[in-house]
């Protein structure tokens, strides 16, 4: 019976802080839309910022640190009527050091309105190579814009 009360106060933990983690990013400061290989105007928006110096003194191989974020997108996995939207994300790690990454991102309705904001995070992804995850999200329309609100690399120990 005991255990029964500790496992759900574990959940309880786990659930309230999984709902304080989701709600983190409130600063709406300038935005820039994820990353969308398919099209020149996302090639310029990803080199904004090159000119920024990468953390821990790693040199780079070309462009900034906005750039290790190769795609983030929308994937919406409803069906029978159950909206089921998660977000997905690529990083490619161009310094020469073991970085993490973290970045916050917002979902922005078609008449400008946010919809939804959360924050994603990549740790230990060595030089030269990918990592992919995803994160599930609350919204219930995938016909949203998806802007990175803020994006950091720094060495990984």
């Amino acid at each position: 019976m005991r255990s029964l009360g500790v496992v759900a106060a574990c959940a309880a933990v786990t659930m309230v802080g999984g709902l304080v983690v989701s709600g983190c990013a409130t600063k709406d400061d300038s935005s820039a839309p994820a990353p969308d290989t398919g099209t020149p105007t996302a090639e310029q928006q990803q080199t904004e910022g090159q000119g920024e110096e990468p953390q821990g003194g790693r040199s780079e191989t070309g462009g900034g640190e906005r750039n290790d974020l190769v795609s983030f997108e929308i994937d919406d996995r409803s069906q029978a009527g159950i909206e089921d939207i998660w977000v997905t994300w690529t990083i490619r790690n161009r310094s020469s050091e073991k970085s993490n990454y973290t970045w916050e991102w917002e979902a922005v309705g078609p008449d400008g309105t946010r919809l939804y904001n959360s924050s994603e995070i990549a740790t230990d992804v060595q030089p030269r190579q990918t990592a992919t995850g995803e994160s599930p999200t609350t919204l219930k329309t995938s016909n949203v814009k998806i802007n990175v609100t803020e994006f950091d690399r720094s060495k990984s120990w």
